[in-house]
């Protein structure tokens, strides 16, 4: 029977990964990187770190087991260690939603007003089996190459605004991004309302896919 001391050995791993999670930047590039192995200039550019900073945060999820690095050429890449880490991540959002009245003032400060229509997964499903929608994904380039839905068009958001001509006139277009709290499909909605196109979001992501073993497809497949 184990003694009081070793009962606080193990809650101390247990401790270790709670405050390795501990942090908001560490917590952006953990979800980062549920949408797929990014590079340390990749994270650092995307979550507005330092490149220093982003490594220091990087090297504490990796002692605390969640995240992995390898290296190509003279770049270092990182990836979530595995999906139980993205379930992880995306539970912790979960109880903060049920038990931190906050979170839901805090996410519509930082999504904005709801002022865009929203598809939930299993119509989106329904609309990708009929072909009748176009689905886009907004997601930087790294991110659709790494995972994305079979058939979806990409234009990164920030590419939006120039490439609007490219998008048909007469059909409605399902725009997609990381996950219920990515920004990125609510701006192009409403960029894409404004110019006069029929657009929705989806209510989901890509995280909450790739953990409900949604098909998605890479660039390689």
């Amino acid at each position: 029977m184990g003694d009081r001391s070793s009962k606080q050995g193990l809650l101390a791993e247990f401790a270790t990964v709670g405050k390795a999670l501990g942090h908001p930047a560490r917590l952006e590039l953990v979800d980062l990187l549920s949408q797929g192995s990014r590079s340390v200039e990749h994270l650092a550019a995307e979550a507005a770190l330092a490149m220093s900073t982003c490594s220091t945060h990087l090297q504490l999820l990796r002692e605390a087991g969640l995240v992995q690095a390898h290296r190509e050429g003279k770049r270092v890449y990182y990836s979530l260690t595995g999906d139980d880490v993205a379930t992880l991540w995306d539970q912790l959002r979960t109880v903060a939603e049920a038990h931190r009245p906050q979170t839901g003032h805090a996410a519509r400060v930082y999504l904005g007003p709801a002022d865009t229509e929203v598809i939930g997964t299993d119509e989106l499903r329904d609309r990708l089996e009929r072909g009748d929608a176009l689905v886009l994904d907004v997601r930087p380039e790294a991110e659709y190459a790494a995972g994305h839905l079979p058939g979806a068009l990409h234009i990164p958001l920030g590419d939006l605004a120039d490439r609007l001509g490219e998008l048909p006139a007469d059909q409605e277009i399902i725009a997609y991004c990381r996950g219920r709290y990515c920004v990125l499909a609510h701006d192009a909605v409403r960029l894409l309302t404004a110019s006069g196109h029929d657009a929705r979001r989806t209510s989901d992501g890509v995280l909450e896919w790739r953990l409900a073993g949604l098909p998605l497809v890479t660039d390689a497949a």
